[in-house]
């Protein structure tokens, strides 16, 4: 809004600062991370009151998250909140790939969102069918998808050409964006687990977003220039913002729980950035602490059906390291490592040939 109001002053004055995408990304981390704040103690006391008992906590599961009832959850309503004021301040609305980014950050956070109020309702870890919500997810990525891709050609890291794929390719950006919210939901079982990974994957992507949306940078570097997606870098500040916010509550012990409203918002919008950067290998690679939580889940029920035993102690992978002994700060902080590695790797992406 402030981008078109700053438009139609021709740019003059103090409104020519809002003209530059990193001056606007800075602003809108600060905003998401001021409504964050701002809103934070009575958002989560208002939880408290409604929901009671707070999320269901698993009685299978490690028994040092027994402390945690009366928890409430769906957090994720709190960054949503600082993410979609804070974009819809700074970002530019007419720019094709942001629409894309709302529908998937919003509509898999409703997704989300329907998912916990069941779950808190039926006083059950089990909530919403998954064949529903991956019918949605799928439908809502498919939308997504088909207004962001403008080449279908995928771009692979290191080696510097790409695969067409043709009309596949949307098939494939699906996938991505549905796999990235899930991976991140899978993740989202510790106190502050999910939430950091996240905001150091944002903040690696609003780099990479900014140069593949600069025609002199993606050439200088050989990485494919994509018209408008630097934009999405001022998205991914918002979600660093907002991330950090709600951080501030959500560090241990938590006052309050993303639940699937946060972490499938988050994951999305990750996913949909990428595909709208076309860095979605990157994003495997940045990501790959949620890939291997997604991972970790996958093998264990494959080998738990054909053979009635277990892989891991436990899985997502992070409840195999609690099994272990490992005290739940400790996974925590070693996985934010991995999380901040791999970041780093994927940023050598760009250069490296």
């Amino acid at each position: 809004m402030l981008y078109l109001i700053a438009q139609w002053l021709e740019f003059e004055g103090l409104a020519n600062l809002v003209r530059y995408q990193s001056f606007r990304a800075g602003a809108c981390l600060l905003t998401a991370l001021a409504i964050g704040l701002m809103i934070g103690p009575r958002f989560i006391d208002l939880l408290r009151v409604r929901q009671g008992k707070g999320q269901p906590i698993r009685l299978d599961g490690p028994q040092t998250h027994l402390a945690k009832r009366g928890t409430p959850t769906m957090g994720g309503l709190l960054i949503m909140a600082a993410v979609s004021v804070s974009m819809f301040l700074w970002m530019d609305l007419t720019n094709w790939a942001v629409w894309a980014c709302i529908a998937v950050t919003l509509g898999f956070g409703l997704i989300g969102f329907l998912d916990d109020y069941d779950k808190v309702r039926k006083a059950s870890h089990k909530g919403v069918s998954g064949k529903v919500r991956l019918a949605g997810e799928f439908l809502i990525a498919g939308l997504a998808a088909w207004l962001v891709v403008r080449e279908t050609t995928l771009y692979l890291p290191f080696v510097g050409f790409g695969v067409p794929l043709g009309p596949f390719y949307y098939i494939f950006a699906a996938f991505v964006i549905v796999g990235a919210g899930n991976a991140v939901n899978l993740t989202d079982g510790l106190d502050g687990l999910a939430i950091m990974p996240v905001i150091i994957a944002s903040g690696t992507f609003a780099i990479i977003a900014y140069l593949v949306g600069r025609a002199d940078y993606s050439e200088y570097l050989g990485i494919p220039y994509v018209e408008g997606a630097g934009e999405l870098a001022i998205l991914c500040a918002a979600i660093i913002g907002a991330g950090l916010a709600f951080l501030w509550f959500n560090a241990p012990p938590a006052a309050v729980f993303m639940g699937d409203t946060g972490s499938l918002a988050l994951g999305g919008a990750l996913g949909t950035i990428a595909v709208a950067a076309h860095h979605e290998v990157v994003l495997a690679i940045v990501g790959g602490l949620f890939v291997l939580e997604a991972v970790s889940v996958i093998v264990q029920v494959f080998w738990y059906k054909r053979t009635g035993k277990r892989v891991f102690r436990m899985a997502p992978i992070h409840h195999h390291f609690e099994q272990k002994g490992w005290a739940e700060s400790t996974v925590v902080v070693r996985f934010w490592i991995v999380a901040i590695v791999l970041a780093v790797i994927g940023l050598a992406t760009l250069k490296v040939r």
